[in-house]
Protein backbone atom coordinates (compact mmCIF):
# COMPACT_ATOMS: atom_id res chain seq x y z
CA UNK A 1 0.00 0.00 0.00
CA UNK A 2 1.27 3.42 -0.89
CA UNK A 3 1.64 6.02 2.20
CA UNK A 4 0.03 9.58 1.23
CA UNK A 5 0.88 12.61 2.79
CA UNK A 6 -1.51 15.98 2.86
CA UNK A 7 -0.52 18.84 1.16
CA UNK A 8 -2.76 20.72 3.06
CA UNK A 9 0.34 22.62 5.26
CA UNK A 10 4.13 23.91 3.78
CA UNK A 11 5.34 22.54 6.90
CA UNK A 12 3.94 18.73 5.42
CA UNK A 13 6.09 19.45 2.60
CA UNK A 14 8.96 19.61 4.01
CA UNK A 15 11.85 16.85 3.22
CA UNK A 16 9.16 16.24 0.01
CA UNK A 17 10.92 15.72 -3.49
CA UNK A 18 8.76 17.12 -6.29
CA UNK A 19 10.92 14.92 -9.05
CA UNK A 20 10.73 11.91 -6.90
CA UNK A 21 7.03 12.48 -6.95
CA UNK A 22 7.29 13.07 -10.46
CA UNK A 23 8.80 9.75 -11.17
CA UNK A 24 6.21 7.95 -9.30
CA UNK A 25 3.44 9.14 -10.98
CA UNK A 26 5.35 7.91 -14.16
CA UNK A 27 5.88 4.71 -12.53
CA UNK A 28 2.05 4.35 -11.83
CA UNK A 29 0.87 4.91 -15.20
CA UNK A 30 3.31 2.52 -16.76
CA UNK A 31 1.69 -0.21 -14.55
CA UNK A 32 -1.48 0.99 -15.33
CA UNK A 33 -0.80 0.84 -19.16
CA UNK A 34 0.94 -2.46 -19.03
CA UNK A 35 -2.20 -4.05 -17.37
CA UNK A 36 0.40 -5.37 -14.51
CA UNK A 37 -2.48 -4.61 -12.02
CA UNK A 38 -5.68 -6.05 -11.26
CA UNK A 39 -8.75 -3.58 -11.45
CA UNK A 40 -8.65 -2.66 -7.67
CA UNK A 41 -5.08 -2.10 -7.83
CA UNK A 42 -5.71 0.15 -10.93
CA UNK A 43 -7.97 2.56 -8.61
CA UNK A 44 -5.82 1.94 -5.84
CA UNK A 45 -2.93 3.50 -7.60
CA UNK A 46 -5.28 5.96 -9.84
CA UNK A 47 -6.08 7.21 -6.65
CA UNK A 48 -2.66 7.74 -5.40
CA UNK A 49 -1.78 9.53 -8.68
CA UNK A 50 -4.13 11.66 -8.35
CA UNK A 51 -3.34 12.92 -4.91
CA UNK A 52 0.39 13.45 -6.20
CA UNK A 53 -0.64 15.03 -8.98
CA UNK A 54 -2.16 17.64 -6.40
CA UNK A 55 0.73 17.78 -3.88
CA UNK A 56 3.09 18.78 -7.26
CA UNK A 57 0.09 21.19 -7.75
CA UNK A 58 0.73 22.85 -4.20
CA UNK A 59 4.18 22.39 -4.53
CA UNK A 60 4.23 24.46 -8.12
CA UNK A 61 1.66 26.94 -6.57
CA UNK A 62 3.55 27.81 -3.01
CA UNK A 63 7.10 28.39 -5.35
CA UNK A 64 4.86 30.81 -7.71
CA UNK A 65 4.12 32.76 -4.80
CA UNK A 66 7.17 33.11 -3.54
CA UNK A 67 8.50 33.90 -7.29
CA UNK A 68 6.22 36.65 -6.95
CA UNK A 69 6.69 38.06 -3.60
CA UNK A 70 10.78 37.94 -5.10
CA UNK A 71 9.50 40.09 -8.11
CA UNK A 72 7.61 42.31 -6.10
CA UNK A 73 10.41 43.08 -3.52
CA UNK A 74 12.70 43.86 -6.53
CA UNK A 75 10.22 46.14 -8.36
CA UNK A 76 9.99 47.96 -4.92
CA UNK A 77 14.07 48.85 -5.04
Amino acid sequence: MVKRKSASSSDSMEGWNYEAKVVEIEGIIARIEAGELELAEVFDQFASAVEYLRQCETFLQQRQQQVNLLMETLSDE
